[in-house]
Order: structure tokens, then C-alpha cells, then sequence
């Protein structure tokens, strides 16, 4: 989300007084991460200062928390399925597109033209959220790239979910999952959440320990129309796990013997408290870390995916002795099959077609897929091109 957002308080120092529209969940995400992410910055900056390493004197945040602040002013709630007037000329609506809670893609209409940019597209049949409405009429389409070059892999999340559990209670150790605290975290929850409904896990304590993931839970409690998860049964499974907020609560859970499964951020090991776990059980063998989500080159999720000895976590390397195991098909983006499945209402031929929002071999795939099924006309843009529309 932080890729969509990150930059909204900049654009403020740059001169930008206008109004933020967004959905109502998409706002109240977008404000969570916003003040995390300047509290950050203003943590490293500081820290740079006092211990001298940065080029710049004074080392200064990208933004500060009173500037992330002074964006989330001009946030202003739009409704979807709505026409919004922006002048004469435009319009704007927002349509549902599942992906997380709030995603939605944006037809803006302008001299009885539509242009329509997909944003991020979700999957179908996800447990949590609902189908991705699809675009009927796009004059220009902006469509998001991610995965246009892939499939996503049919695994048994549930079987995979099965096994790893009943080894860390047979082993007596601690199943650890990083994860991403949008979305990814909740639809984790669900779906350990049905196993044990089912029968089909024991009642092993399960912990979250993701301050921000536990913010975006509390979203999910606000915003029901925007999911398919019944408000009782989302109290039930907050119930039955322990969800963590005092670090001193995370140096418990630490120390508690049993057999049990922890959910931390960040998703690729970046930051964020799994790096504690890692620091006390990375180099235990009953210990196994399970990667769930995209792993960025360089980051240490891509560090033990590919089979790292050693994790440096806060300076110092720790032996990897713990199993690593990756599943791949938990992603919220849509897959090339799915992205052109999203297509498959469109009734005109679009002028042009922009892949954005993917690796140069994703769009590249995408667009021998698209040229080749629908005849469409492709662009990939470059970096800071200017293309003329009107």
C-alpha cells in the first residue's frame, strides 16, 4: 500500500493543495501507513544524526509526521458505483476490484471518453474478499502488470497449513510466518482460523504480532460491506488468538514453551518485530519460518528462499538451522489468466492499452498475451513519458 501512498506528503511540499478521494477503507489504510511511515523516517533520521553516518548534515526525514498529517487533512471519502463530478468535462467513479480491503479500479470519464486505470486487481474466489468487478467500456486502459507473465501455482494452502502445524507440535517448536500487515495477515488468519472450525488443526496458540496488521483488523470490523466475512465469526477467530501490542508481550511469547504459531510483520523481513523472533529461533532446527509473499532481491525473505547459512539481524549473523518452506499462491494479485479474464467484459476495442505496475519481463509477457489473444494495440510506457490522449 506504502507504494501507492508513500509519496502523497511530498507532493504537499511540492505545492499540491488539492483534494485526496479515495474510498473510505483505502483512506483509513492509507492514514495508518502514511503516520507509520513518518515516524520511521523521522526515527532514522535521527538516529543518522546521532551516530553520524549519513552524507547530508543534518540528515533530514523524506517527510515528517506533522506533513503526513497535513495529507490525511485533505483526504475526502468517495462512495463507489458513484459518479463524482470533477468539472464541466469529467467525471470519476470508483468500481470494486478486491485485491485488499477498499481496492477499486477508477473509470474517469472526460468529453464522453472513459479512461479507465485498474489499479491493483485481485483474485477471484478469495476467502475474504469479493469478485473484482470488471470494466464494460475502456476508450484507454492503464492495467496494472504484476504477474502478466505468470500463472499462480495450484497448491493446497490448506494441506500445507496441515503439515506444518502438526510438525511444530510434534517437535515442540514454532511455526513462524512474516507477513505483510495488509490483507495478507487477515486472510492468514481465516484460513487457520476454518482449519481449526473444521477439525482439522489443534488448538495450537496462535499469535499476531503486527500493531499495524491489528489496525487494519479493526478496519475490517469497520468497513463489513467491503468483505465477506460475517462480523461475528471476524470476533470469534480475533478471539481465539492472542493478538500482541507491548513489545514486552513479544519477549513473552518468546519465552513461552509450547508448540505455536506466530504472525509477524514485515512480510519480506525488512523490519518489523519477526526479526526478534528470527534473532531468539533462526538457529534452532524445530523452528520453521514460512515465506508467504513476494520476496524482493536483497531483502532476507530472498536470503533464506534461496538457502542463506546466516541471517544478520541487528548487526549481528545468526545460523540458519530453521526449514524454510515458500508458498507462492497466496498472492492478492491477479494472475495473467485472472488479469484477462478482467478483460473479458470490455465490448470496444481500446485505443491503447498501458501495461504499468510490473517488472520489464511481466509487462513484456503481458503484452505478447494481450497483442496475440485480443489484437489490442499495447504500450509499454517508459519512465517520464508524456503521452498525448486528448
Amino acid at each position: 500500500h506504502l507504494d501507492h501512498t508513500g509519496y502523497l506528503p511530498r507532493l504537499l511540499k511540492q505545492g499540491f493543495k488539492g483534494k485526496v478521494l479515495g474510498t473510505a477503507p483505502t483512506l483509513a489504510i492509507a492514514a495508518i501507513i502514511l503516520r507509520d511511515s513518518a515516524k520511521i523516517h523521522e526515527e532514522e533520521a535521527e538516529k543518522a544524526n546521532k551516530e553520524g553516518y549519513s552524507k547530508h548534515s543534518p540528515a533530514l526525514p523524506f517527510y515528517t509526521l506533522e506533513e503526513a498529517e497535513s495529507s490525511i487533512d485533505l483526504f475526502q471519502v468517495a462512495e463507489p458505483d458513484q459518479w463524482i463530478n470533477l468539472s464541466q468535462k469529467a467525471q470519476l467513479r470508483f468500481s470494486y476490484v478486491g485485491h485488499i480491503l477498499g481496492a477499486t479500479y477508477i473509470t474517469l470519464k472526460i468529453d464522453e471518453k472513459d479512461y479507465v486505470f485498474s489499479g491493483d486487481i485481485g483474485r477471484p474466489q478469495d476467502l475474504l474478499l469479493r469478485d473484482p468487478q470488471r470494466p464494460e467500456w475502456a476508450d484507454y486502459l492503464f492495467l496494472e502488470s504484476t504477474y502478466g507473465n505468470k500463472l499462480h501455482p495450484e497448491e493446497d494452502v490448506e494441506d500445507l497449513l496441515i503439515e506444518l502445524v502438526n510438525k511444530t507440535i510434534n517437535e515442540h517448536g514454532i511455526l513462524l510466518i512474516p507477513s505483510f500487515a495488509v490483507e495478507r495477515l487477515q486472510l492468514l488468519m481465516v484460513i487457520l482460523w476454518r482449519l481449526y472450525q473444521k477439525n482439522r488443526i489443534p488448538n495450537i496458540p496462535i499469535f499476531i504480532d503486527s500493531p499495524m496488521g491489528t489496525d487494519v483488523l479493526d478496519l475490517f470490523k469497520k468497513f463489513p460491506q467491503w468483505h465477506k466475512m460475517p462480523l461475528s465469526d471476524l470476533r470469534a477467530m480475533c478471539d481465539h488468538m492472542t493478538l500482541i501490542s507491548s513489545y514486552r508481550d513479544t519477549w513473552k511469547t518468546i519465552d513461552d514453551p509450547r508448540p505455536k504459531i506466530v504472525i509477524a510483520g514485515s512480510g519480506m523481513i525488512t523490519g518489523g518485530r519477526i526479526l526478534t523472533y528470527l534473532k531468539q529461533k533462526v538457529d534452532i532446527e524445530t523452528t520453521t519460518v514460512l515465506i508467504v509473499g513476494y520476496q524482493a532481491e536483497g531483502t532476507r525473505g530472498r536470503k533464506l528462499l534461496e538457502g542463506a547459512t546466516e541471517l544478520r539481524i541487528f548487526g549481528k549473523d545468526h545460523e540458519v538451522k530453521a526449514a524454510v518452506v515458500h508458498l507462492e499462491s497466496l498472492s492478492a494479485h491477479a494472475d495473467q489468466s485472472e488479469l484477462m479474464n478482467w478483460l473479458s467484459d470490455i465490448k470496444n476495442i481500446p485505443e491503447n492499452t498501458f501495461l504499468i505496475h510490473g517488472e520489464p519481463e511481466a509487462m513484456e509477457g503481458f503484452k505478447i498475451k494481450i497483442e496475440e489473444s485480443l489484437r489490442w494495440r499495447v504500450t509499454i510506457p517508459d519512465l517520464w513519458d508524456t503521452i498525448q490522449l486528448m
